[in-house]
């Protein structure tokens, strides 16, 4: 394979791994593939963002109400990413918040079902991005918050030892984290950006710190779900508060 299909079958990867994109898709992965693919995490973050953006912008253009406008770039979000870190942070909630032993909520996390704190959770979330949706300023909050989240969650994936050592999630670990910083460094460069990552950052290993207690050690792909959405809310939080403080 050469140096540029290197590059391009790993990004590809990342992109139908954590997008909906119509791409086809990778039909055999191959050893250590996963954890390539992770360098292209915050490409991903572009597609999402700048999907939700354009979404979001179209609907200022078109004058529609605030709130139209915001659930529609929540649902564009959503829709982007089939749901899968969304999903994460339910189950995740699920299995960290009830009071059970932590080989219990490593069951609980392998449950389809959703239970009441999974439910109160997502809620809450999609509340809370509905809400700062209808605040932004500009579409630009949108693309950062994506992109950082998708950085900042390599941290705790390459911090901590995977809870299920035959899961995706471990198959993903300590991958192109170098790679992920430079595709992530356009992002980064708009006013105020490096704000937004390290509110992105310090939400994630908080996420992760905390599930890493619930869970004996390790973590796994529901509480790199749960760290992805935590960090784009509180990325958004800090870049929203921030342009809208006097200049």
């Amino acid at each position: 394979m050469s140096g540029l299909g290197r590059l391009l079958r790993p990004a590809h990867l990342a992109l139908t791994f954590l997008t909906t994109l119509p791409l086809p898709h990778v039909r055999e992965v191959g050893e250590g593939e996963f954890a390539r693919a992770s360098g292209f995490y915050p490409l991903a973050g572009y597609a999402v963002g700048g999907g939700a953006a354009l979404v979001w912008a179209a609907c200022q253009w078109l004058h529609l109400p605030p709130g139209v406008g915001a659930a529609l770039a929540v649902a564009a979000w959503l829709a982007l990413t089939g749901m899968l870190h969304f999903d994460g942070l339910v189950d995740a909630a699920d299995a960290l918040f009830v009071m059970k032993s932590p080989a219990e909520r490593l069951r609980i996390l392998g449950d389809v079902h959703v239970g009441a704190f999974g439910l109160a959770t997502g809620v809450i979330a999609l509340l809370i991005r509905f809400s700062l949706l209808q605040a932004l300023p500009n579409a630009w909050p949108l693309l950062i918050a994506a992109v950082s989240a998708r950085l900042a969650v390599l941290a705790p994936m390459n911090l901590y030892p995977a809870a299920r050592t035959e899961s995706l999630g471990a198959r993903s670990r300590e991958g192109w984290w170098p790679v992920a910083c430079l595709v992530a460094l356009p992002a980064l460069f708009f006013s105020q950006a490096w704000a937004g990552f390290a509110a992105a950052l310090l939400s994630a290993l908080g996420v992760a710190a905390f599930a890493a207690r619930r869970l004996g050690g390790g973590i796994n792909g529901d509480v790199y779900g749960a760290c992805i959405e935590v960090a784009e809310l509180s990325a958004l939080t800090v870049l929203i508060t921030l342009a809208g403080w006097p200049k």
